[in-house]
């Protein structure tokens, strides 16, 4: 009898065409309410998500079957970890599909920041032509620095390291990753010489509000921040004041703490914060795309399908 994998979001038709030629049999419940999804788990072998749902432990206890969960995207703060670890419960990614994606879109924001482009491309549609009020900065000569210097963090700086940056990265929970064109440092080092901050840790309850207050007034320098990761990485609240105050001269925001679960709507009520986010010209706003894009959409099924296929060949699962 073939094993079953239960597919709770949609994905790429290759994930599941991979996924099938290898000897799963691929079960589609897209639309299904989570009361019925917990019905269904304890039959399958593996499952496959992405945000619509929390496989806490709760649904996880139900899932006696279960050998392996598969993420497509690179957060995984919507599976019980310690659960699934504790069972024996393997659990995928596949950042790798879509890290040059939100490299990339790091450093359109942040182009888009420096050089007033968002801002004066509307008020040319409004019949305005200010150029002076637009004069824009220069990337060169800035000292950027990283947390976090995974998939993500060390795909920026690959991709703004041809700007002649001086490129600074931190990483808690890894070493020797400096380059020829990246320094590891501590983070007081970080926190001295950082002047454009880029994010790229998952969202933890180490995490959780990281960005806040009193970690931004650490800083020795100005700062401009950018954040792909998770958006309740940064406290919104704490951004707004320092951005009133000058400790922060801008921000790009491709995640914000408003997001629902599954990352397809805000919902705030914290209007006066969220307003001027959204009518700030030093802050850049889009909504949670960086790792968005045509390519990475068949990069991250591809990856995914390899790691389990991998996985189950080697655990004779299949």
């Amino acid at each position: 009898m073939k094993k079953k994998i239960l597919f709770i979001d949609s994905t790429e038709e290759i994930l599941p065409e991979m996924l099938t030629k290898a000897g799963f049999e691929c079960i589609f419940e897209l639309n299904t309410p989570e009361k019925e999804l917990i019905k269904l788990i304890p039959d399958f072998t593996g499952i496959i998500i992405r945000s619509r749902i929390q496989l806490n432990s709760d649904i996880l206890s139900t899932a006696k079957e279960l050998k392996f969960i598969g993420r497509v995207g690179a957060g995984m703060e919507s599976i019980d970890l310690d659960y699934a670890n504790k069972n024996n419960i393997a659990c995928f990614n596949s950042p790798e599909g879509n890290r040059d994606a939100v490299g990339e879109h790091a450093v359109g924001m942040l182009l888009c920041l420096f050089n007033n482009i968002c801002k004066a491309n509307s008020e040319i549609k409004k019949g305005e032509w200010n150029r002076e009020k637009n004069r824009g900065i220069e990337i060169k000569g800035k000292t950027i620095g990283i947390i976090g210097f995974g998939n993500m963090g060390s795909s920026f700086a690959k991709k703004i390291s041809g700007f002649d940056t001086k490129i600074i990265a931190y990483d808690k929970y890894k070493t020797g990753f400096g380059n020829s064109y990246v320094d590891e440092v501590n983070i007081a080092t970080l926190l001295e010489k950082t002047e454009i901050l880029s994010l790229h840790v998952p969202l933890t309850t180490e995490t959780n509000y990281m960005v806040d207050d009193t970690f931004i007034k650490k800083f020795n320098k100005q700062i401009t921040i950018i954040n792909t990761s998770r958006g309740k990485v940064v406290k919104t609240s704490d951004l707004v004041k320092n951005i009133k105050l000058g400790k922060v001269l801008g921000a790009c925001l491709d995640v914000l703490e408003y997001e629902n679960i599954s990352f397809e709507k805000i919902n705030t009520n914290d209007v006066e914060n969220f307003d001027f986010l959204k009518n700030s010209d030093r802050v850049i706003l889009s909504p949670h795309i960086a790792g968005w894009t045509f390519e990475s959409k068949t990069k991250l099924a591809k990856v995914l399908a390899e790691k389990i296929i991998f996985y189950s060949k080697n655990k004779k699962i299949i």
